[in-house]
């Protein structure tokens, strides 16, 4: 797996504004196949950061519905990546 591959998105959200508020924690949606190691090199190199810590969760599917139809949302894996200090990411 390309480094490019494993990070797909930054998570804009509230909560993961207030950690981000801290100008060293940073959370990323990634490909669900990526171990830590694979996300620390793949932050590593795109950004040209150093990175202190990686953790991990996998979201769950939520249900939602749209008039009578119910379904639900896609699950992903979400990266919380905490760098060195005086290290930064221009979001």
């Amino acid at each position: 797996m390309m480094n490019s591959e494993i990070i797909i998105a930054p998570v804009i959200t509230e909560k993961s504004q207030m950690l981000a508020s801290d100008g060293k924690t940073y959370v990323f949606k990634v490909d669900a196949r990526a171990n830590k190691t694979q996300i620390k090199l793949a932050i590593e190199e795109l950004f040209g950061v150093k990175v202190k810590s990686v953790n991990t969760l996998n979201t769950k599917a939520k249900d939602k519905r749209i008039g009578r139809y119910t379904g639900k949302t896609k699950t992903y894996k979400k990266a919380i990546v905490t760098l060195v200090d005086g290290q930064a990411i221009e979001m």
